[in-house]
């Protein structure tokens, strides 16, 4: 089976599917204890980085849907990745039987809009395309994760513990009104 993933421009960023060319920069930012802190806080190994990078192409391939890679209009690396995936997190069948949405971004984008404007156009995509309920799972001191969510129409499902750290499980019942 063989899917196209489509790219997406917005007026700053270009999402696309990841190429073998941006694992250098994947791995990278996956290295950095600043883009996990609010994840699970241990920065990943070039192994378990790649487990992962192909586990975002895999995911187009069975689902028909995954992370695209975000760039900045004319910066040559990903700026960070944005999208969707099952987790399967074993955190009830109220979270991990739909697709859950994720969002990161490299330190040096913080700050800018980026992550809204990433969020939104890979949320948009999902409304025209796939469609239905959507979960995410966000720190809950994680404060520009949290206005994105609720920008995007998130709701707080419930609070839980993932990997020994509280958590805020969210859901999106479709876009927001």
């Amino acid at each position: 089976m063989s899917r196209t993933i489509p790219t997406i421009n917005t007026q700053r960023l270009t999402l696309r599917g990841m190429r073998p060319e941006d694992f250098r920069r994947y791995a990278q930012l996956w290295a950095m204890p600043e883009v996990v802190a609010h994840i699970d806080g241990v920065p990943r190994s070039g192994a378990k980085a790649w487990d992962a990078f192909l586990r975002n192409a895999g995911h187009w391939q069975i689902t028909g849907f995954g992370q695209w890679a975000i760039h900045q209009h004319r910066a040559p690396e990903m700026a960070g990745q944005a999208g969707f995936f099952y987790g399967k997190r074993e955190l009830g069948e109220d979270f991990d039987n739909d697709p859950e949405a994720g969002w990161v971004l490299a330190p040096e984008a913080h700050g800018k809009g980026l992550g809204m404007e990433a969020a939104r156009a890979a949320h948009d995509w999902f409304d025209r395309v796939v469609t239905g309920r959507l979960v995410c799972m966000i720190a809950p001191d994680h404060a520009a994760s949290l206005r994105i969510a609720d920008a995007l129409g998130y709701r707080l499902l419930r609070e839980a513990q993932y990997n020994d750290k509280p958590v805020q499980l969210m859901v999106r019942k479709g876009p927001p009104s």
